[in-house]
């Protein structure tokens, strides 16, 4: 159930500005409370009962994004380039509390990214005791030998500075120099490190699949976004609902 809050926190809170800026937007008449212009940004209301500029607030009980990360791109804040947050509003970067990414893909890896402020949602997906697989597609540099999905499957692969062996992972040969794979673990640029254990190199790296959620299903581009209530993505993800 949806509690009422002060109507500057809800409008600061969601990005849209300073409680100073919310003071002068209720002087000038452009905040509506369940049709009625609002008196002062101390009353508590509903943010669905709220309207600025003719238009009610977005996502007012939570923001979770699916996204079509593109190459070039970063998904830290602090990095240095090209940020993820470029292809959405500006106000999100201002919501309380932030979102942020699921897991992360590297600057040179495109492909599926979620992006949340439900902390709740963001440990389901990651937590290996849900059993989330994440499917990629790889082109090598160098043409595959044969026996990497034996060795990928195996559970023994043990990558550079590490003592425990990676899960087995599911690699499907699609030609001599590009399969997909699925893992079921998230370790640091994984796919990339896997491969180079095994003497090749990665070329070009794109996330397919979250669970059962696909980019295909989806049919979003590179740059672009849908958004999604936390259970209907997790029931997605899940495979027990689809688009």
């Amino acid at each position: 159930m949806q509690k009422k809050e002060r109507l500057e926190k809800i409008l600061s809170n969601l990005g849209y500005g300073a409680r100073k800026d919310v003071a002068y937007w209720i002087r000038s008449g452009w905040v509506m409370v369940n049709g009625e212009k609002a008196k002062s940004g101390s009353q508590k209301v509903l943010a669905s009962e709220v309207m600025l500029e003719g238009k009610a607030l977005d996502h007012p009980y939570g923001l979770t994004v699916v996204y079509h990360k593109p190459l070039d791109s970063v998904c830290s804040r602090k990095e240095e380039g090209r940020l993820i947050y470029s292809d959405f509003p500006e106000r999100w970067l201002g919501r309380k509390p932030a979102i942020s990414s699921v897991g992360r893909l590297d600057k040179q890896t495109s492909g599926l990214l979620i992006l949340t402020d439900d902390g709740q949602l963001n440990h389901k997906i990651t937590s290996p005791k849900h059993h989330i697989a994440k499917t990629y597609t790889v082109t090598l540099a160098e043409t595959l030998k044969g026996d990497e999905a034996e060795t990928f499957a195996s559970g023994t692969l043990i990558l550079d500075s590490e003592d425990t062996p990676c899960l087995p992972a599911e690699l499907t040969v699609t030609g001599e120099k590009t399969a997909t794979i699925v893992l079921h673990e998230g370790r640091y640029h994984q796919v990339r490190r896997m491969f180079g254990a095994v003497g090749n190199h990665v070329s070009s790296l794109q996330r397919t699949d979250i669970g059962a959620l696909s980019l295909q299903s989806l049919n979003i581009q590179a740059g672009e976004y849908q958004t999604f209530e936390a259970d209907t993505l997790l029931n997605l993800i899940l495979g027990t609902t689809a688009i």
